[in-house]
């Protein structure tokens, strides 16, 4: 079975630099956590506010995160 992965878009809505962590709000306003790793620039920061294109994957627990996080704009 073939999954297609959809780029969604959104803004990053929480960001702890020094954890690593972070929470993207996609435009229909549902959360998605995301771990410093997934921002696809390799910098492992992105500031609150950015606007950001992202798939969605599957994660621990059964959640869905945020990956491939990219600045939109």
């Amino acid at each position: 079975m073939v999954t297609r992965m959809v780029t969604r878009t959104g803004l990053v809505a929480e960001f702890d630099d020094p954890r690593g962590l972070g929470t993207v709000l996609d435009d229909d306003g549902r959360r998605y956590d995301f771990h410093c790793t997934a921002v696809a620039d390799g910098s492992r920061t992105i500031r609150v506010g950015t606007p950001v294109t992202f798939v969605l994957a599957p994660a621990h627990r059964g959640r869905l995160e945020a990956r491939d996080i990219q600045p939109r704009g």
